[in-house]
């Protein structure tokens, strides 16, 4: 990567994070997965952690993986998300997703999870090679005046794709996004170019649960990156964005 990628890359990380901390979000980035479970587990009405991203369930470190979490001015926990490296070299995601569905399997979605497959996108027969997976992104929600509303989901979407182009250089990325949300347009604020409904069959042919595939190739990540930081120049809306954050309704 040239200097001036390297350089370009910097003044975008330095917006972001300026922009989230002027909304009262503080940013920890790190990849000491125990530390996250520890976050994780201190959050009251999540579920658990997805195995993906969890030391007792998978392998994961500096090596192949990292979180981003955000704080309140009162240090409470108002975001997570993480992103996991994939080695799919000679292999498709749809035969990765058939031997490791177990992990990503929403629980309880299903009678047999032997025997429960995802099916659908057309992706699942062209993604593959070094492919990043992201998922456990959350942001507290308080409908209409909650922070999603106000822009940060964009904001900390871009900072993941930021970090992870300069890390690994990948050849896709992807993630799940549930049915309802995916009818709002979710993948767009996520930042994503590609959306495909998908279904998880279970072991009689019925459908256990329906959850979007969204992606990007490289080139789809590069033009993501390549547009303005789309920063929170109005007043009003940090203001906005700041006591939503700070009043957050951990129930949503």
């Amino acid at each position: 990567m040239s200097a001036r990628t390297i350089f370009g890359m910097i003044q975008n990380v330095s917006v972001l994070i300026r922009e989230l901390e002027d909304a009262g979000m503080r940013v920890e980035v790190g990849d000491d997965f125990s530390l996250y479970r520890y976050y994780r587990n201190a959050c009251a009405d999540r579920g658990d952690l997805p195995p993906m991203f969890d030391t007792a369930s998978s392998f994961i470190d500096a090596s192949n993986g990292f979180w981003i979490c955000g704080f309140n001015d009162a240090d409470e926990l108002i975001h997570t998300q993480a992103i996991r490296i994939l080695d799919l070299s000679g292999i498709s995601l749809g035969k990765h997703l058939d031997m490791h569905r177990h992990k990503y399997i929403v629980p309880d979605t299903t009678p047999d999870p032997d025997l429960t497959f995802f099916q659908g996108p057309e992706a699942l027969k062209t993604v593959t090679g070094t492919v990043g997976y992201c998922g456990d992104f959350w942001l507290p929600s308080r409908g209409l005046g909650g922070p999603r509303s106000h822009g940060a989901t964009g904001l900390l979407s871009r900072l993941l794709f930021e970090l992870l182009l300069q890390s690994w250089q990948p050849d896709y990325v992807f993630a799940f996004v549930p049915k309802q949300l995916a009818s709002k347009g979710a993948h767009l604020r996520y930042g994503y170019s590609h959306c495909e409904p998908g279904r998880w069959i279970g072991p009689d042919q019925q459908v256990t649960d329906e959850e979007y595939l969204i992606w990007m190739n490289a080139t789809d990540i590069k033009n993501v990156l390549a547009r303005d930081v789309q920063a929170l120049r109005k007043s009003s809306q940090v203001s906005a964005m700041r006591a939503a954050l700070t009043s957050v309704d951990f129930t949503g």
